[in-house]
């Protein structure tokens, strides 16, 4: 390569053939087929080394199975670049392939120039947790934040561990920490990834950087009343822990409403679940999301609150259960504003948004400076067949993604080492 020739120019035609290539391969009428540690998720892995083959970089596969390939630059100085090809059961053809081919663009910028700092592409293994329930797999691993032991016994629906199905693609579980060496010298991380959402389709915008991902409160709360008879226990008399469990979803909807975040109640249980007899307990689940911890905290506050005195009125008591909880991950402001000059430049126009759902970049973010770039999704639609993005947009994210990269590449160079 030459350290004095200029890049080439991001071709976004080749990126939507090679989407459109990956999806007739590991694809069909009943949408993706690349579920991680399966044998159609290897086939879309040896799929892309093919292509990084005609490339002039390095390609191997760490611990935990991430893929990577670098393209040595000027500098020791690492950008990395990148997103996950694994999917959903019937999932959608441009989720995380999208990054990840995109990517592939970038270092094929660089096949005949050397970047001003090391270039490295990462497909990310096991994103979307679809087999085992554990998401992001691969990055948390490369940041130190997976437990072993709290995955070990972890099965699929056929009864395979995680351990096993690993090892079947050469990955030993207790040696997948051992990849947080890739992190050395890497001094920031750039994704691109469709919304999975509707808020850019609705504004009439097609790309926009990404401010962050929310933190998540999730919980479950159970309500206690008293099971009688359905036709002999006056209203006045009742203790019915299904109408508790209702008005509180009503109080944490609006709660969200008012503090700007997002709250769902998307399981309920109830026994003893027959059509004659009042419902003595509810189980209910909640999940509060946010990108301001401080509208996060507050939003379950609400929620302790409204729990503990719709109890009190209707005569049920309310307990809770920790699910799970990740705090905010806001992305970098200086990537943002680089993503953002390179939404404009492109198409006129960008919107900066923030993440509802978790991404590989929201490990990376803890680490060192981080951002993504959304493109827009139809009707907000994602994890489906019926998944889809114009195509005249897909084309504007390749573009101004190449240019984030680049400017990226640029700041880096410019303060070595930091």
């Amino acid at each position: 390569m030459d350290s004095s020739a200029s890049p080439g120019e991001a071709r976004p035609e080749r990126v939507i053939a090679r989407l459109q290539e990956l999806a007739a391969l590991t694809g069909g009428p009943d949408g993706a087929r690349r579920v991680c540690w399966t044998e159609e998720w290897q086939t879309a892995r040896r799929w892309l080394r093919d292509k990084l083959a005609d490339l002039p970089c390095t390609v191997e596969i760490d611990e935990a199975g991430n893929l990577w390939a670098t393209v040595a630059g000027v500098s020791d100085d690492v950008v990395v670049v990148g997103s996950h090809i694994d999917s959903v059961p019937h999932g959608g053809w441009l989720d995380g392939a999208l990054g990840v081919v995109t990517a592939l663009e970038v270092l094929e910028m660089y096949a005949h120039a050397t970047p001003p700092v090391t270039l490295r592409l990462v497909d990310w293994a096991d994103e979307e947790g679809a087999r085992f329930g554990r998401s992001l797999f691969g990055s948390s691993a490369v940041c130190g934040s997976l437990d072993p032991d709290a995955v070990r016994e972890l099965r699929d629906r056929d009864g395979i561990t995680l351990p096993d199905a690993l090892a079947a693609c050469g990955v030993d579980l207790d040696r997948a920490l051992a990849a947080g060496n890739r992190l050395q010298n890497v001094r920031a991380y750039l994704e691109l990834h469709i919304e999975q959402g509707p808020v850019l389709e609705r504004q009439g915008i097609p790309i926009g950087p990404v401010l962050g991902t929310f933190g998540v409160e999730r919980h479950a709360i159970r309500f206690t009343g008293n099971t009688s008879h359905a036709g002999s226990t006056p209203m006045e008399m009742r203790r019915d822990a299904l109408l508790s469990a209702a008005r509180f979803a009503l109080e944490v909807r609006e709660s969200a409403r008012r503090r700007g975040g997002v709250a769902t109640c998307g399981m309920i249980a109830v026994e003893p679940g027959i059509v004659t007899a009042i419902p003595g307990t509810c189980r209910i689940t909640l999940d509060q999301r946010a990108l301001d911890p401080e509208v996060l905290a507050g939003m379950l506050a609400d929620a302790l609150d409204a729990a503990g005195r719709i109890a009190g009125e209707d005569g049920t008591s309310a307990e809770w259960e920790l699910i799970w909880r990740i705090e905010p991950r806001p992305f970098n402001p200086t990537l943002i504003g680089f993503a953002e000059e390179a939404c404009r430049a492109v198409s006129g126009k960008a919107l900066a948004l923030p993440s509802g759902a978790l991404h590989d970049a929201a490990e990376m973010a803890r680490h060192l400076p981080t951002v993504m770039m959304f493109v827009s999704s139809n009707d907000g639609v994602s994890h489906s067949p019926r998944e889809d993005t114009p195509l005249e947009h897909l084309d504007l994210a390749v573009r101004a993604y190449a240019q984030l990269a680049q400017r990226t590449l640029n700041w880096i160079a410019a303060s070595p080492g930091a």
